[in-house]
Parts: C-alpha cells; sequence; structure tokens
C-alpha cells in the first residue's frame, strides 16, 4: 500500500510545480515577443496568443486579429531577439523590463504584463515613456542595475513589504517610518527626476511640495513578486493629471533597496471601441 504524501512532501511537490510553471510562462513570453513583435512574424500569432485576447494598451484594440494588424504594419528584424532586462513571473503573470525601439521616433522603456490561459496570451497591460536622454542625478538609468531573482522563499513577506509601503504611505498618506520600508544604508534609484537614498526621495518630494505638484497614489490595481522582486500597477495623480504609476522593487533583508517606475498619463480622448481600461 502507497503511504500517503507528507504535507512538508506535498508542498515541495507544489512548489516545484509552480516553479515549473512560471518559468514556462516567462519562456512563451520571450518567444511570443521574438518571433511576433520583434520579428513581425504574423503567422505566428496563433502559437503564442488566443481569443478572448484583452488589450489595455489603447493604441490597439482588443483580440488577434487587431494585433495582427498591428504586427503587419511594423517593420520586423528577423534576426531580432527579445530580451528584457528584467522578466518576473507569479501564477499566470508575467512582467517584463524592456526598451523597445521600434515603437515611435524615439526608443521607449516599459513594463509589459500579460497574462496566460492554457499556454496562450490572452491579456497584456503595459506603461511606456520615453527613455531619457541622460542619467539621473546618481548616474542611473530607467533600465540598468540588478537583474537576478534570488530569494524565492520570501516571495510573500517582500510582496507583504511592499502593498504595506504603497498603501500606508502612498495611498493613506500615512507619516509612516520610512526606514521600515526603504533601507536607509541603500536605495538605488532609477527614477529619471530622483536621486538615490532617502535624501533623495525626500527632496523630490520636497521640490513637489514647493511648487504645489499634487503627488499621489490612489489605488493599488496589481501586484506580481517573485523572490527579491516586487512589481505593482497602481494609478493616482501627478500635477493635475490622472497617471499610470508600474513600480518595481528589490528588496534585501525585508527592505526595500532598489527601484525602477514607467509613470505615464492614463489614456484619454479617443480611445478604441470596447477599450477595457488601463487596469
Amino acid at each position: 500500500m502507497m503511504k500517503p504524501i507528507t504535507t512538508f512532501a506535498a508542498l515541495a511537490l507544489s512548489t516545484t510545480a509552480a516553479m515549473a510553471d512560471t518559468a514556462e510562462n516567462r519562456q512563451l513570453v520571450i518567444d511570443a515577443m521574438t518571433e511576433v513583435l520583434i520579428r513581425g512574424n504574423v503567422d505566428a500569432i496563433p502559437d503564442y496568443f488566443a481569443d478572448p485576447y484583452i488589450q489595455h494598451n489603447p493604441m490597439a484594440a482588443s483580440g488577434i486579429d487587431a494585433l495582427a494588424g498591428l504586427v503587419g504594419h511594423m517593420q520586423g528584424d528577423p534576426e531580432g531577439t527579445f530580451e528584457p532586462a528584467r522578466i518576473i513571473a507569479e501564477d499566470d503573470l508575467v512582467v517584463t523590463h524592456y526598451v523597445y525601439e521600434n515603437f515611435g521616433p524615439v526608443p521607449l522603456v516599459a513594463f509589459d504584463v500579460f497574462r496566460i490561459e492554457e499556454g496562450r496570451i490572452v491579456e497584456h497591460w503595459d506603461n511606456m515613456i520615453p527613455l531619457a536622454d541622460e542619467p539621473n542625478a546618481s548616474g542611473r538609468t530607467q533600465i540598468d542595475g540588478e537583474t537576478e531573482v534570488t530569494d524565492l522563499d520570501q516571495t510573500a513577506a517582500n510582496r507583504a513589504v511592499v502593498e504595506d509601503f504603497i498603501t500606508r504611505a502612498l495611498i493613506n498618506g500615512e507619516e509612516v517610518d520610512y526606514t521600515q520600508y526603504i533601507n536607509p544604508e541603500m536605495y538605488l534609484q532609477h527614477n529619471p527626476q530622483v536621486a538615490d537614498g532617502l535624501e533623495g526621495f525626500g527632496a523630490f518630494m520636497q521640490y513637489l511640495g514647493e511648487n504645489e505638484i499634487a503627488f499621489g497614489y490612489s489605488d493599488l490595481h496589481m501586484v506580481v513578486a517573485e523572490g527579491n522582486f516586487v512589481f505593482t500597477a497602481s494609478e493616482g495623480i501627478f500635477g493635475e493629471t490622472p497617471t499610470a504609476y508600474f513600480d518595481l522593487f528589490r528588496l534585501e533583508d525585508g527592505r526595500i533597496v532598489e527601484h525602477w517606475d514607467v509613470i505615464a498619463d492614463m489614456p484619454s480622448g479617443d480611445l478604441p471601441e470596447g477599450y477595457p481600461g488601463k487596469f
């Protein structure tokens, strides 16, 4: 008679299976973006995408037919490959951090989020802004920095730290001890307008206050965590403009030590028919 699997063994098997699934999802996204978006192979779309394909970028309608139309108008590179600077996955979601060279007159730095069902991409969100001409005051660009996913056993704890930080400090506006969330000894900042450290963050906030520039988050819509990386997608206000905030945090020993973001206006104006919204 077969012995029952112990709780610990069952958990280990479940964790191994989940890791295999996320690895497969990461590879699916890399292959899909390489073959379809970078190389412009319209015929490969059904291999990687499935309807109903929900598109949250207002530049294109939903559905794989609309995707085919978009790709058909782009100039592909037959030898090109999709090599994101960072890629993380959790459950059915994959997040990539990448610079697009062929979406307009200037390079665009972007976060993309893909949702996968039964081995096909069925939903996509993104946030894009022009790549800055120069590094920030600390010499960092929007795309450089640490890339390796580690500390997989800390995924849930790191997610909780970031969710609490976003909710309490940025949404509720509570007076928090920032050192509870951000390492005061090392906080590497990739926002083009903000320098490293809590001092850099404080100087940026002071500048906004002195110039009466509104800044705040109102809703946290999405969290994707894998090990030492936690991605969030939120909305709020910057100045007088409704704004989408896509942030990526790297943590060590339970505190944030590095941050990337893409901050862009919320979609408005003449949007595609049936547009599902930014989030």
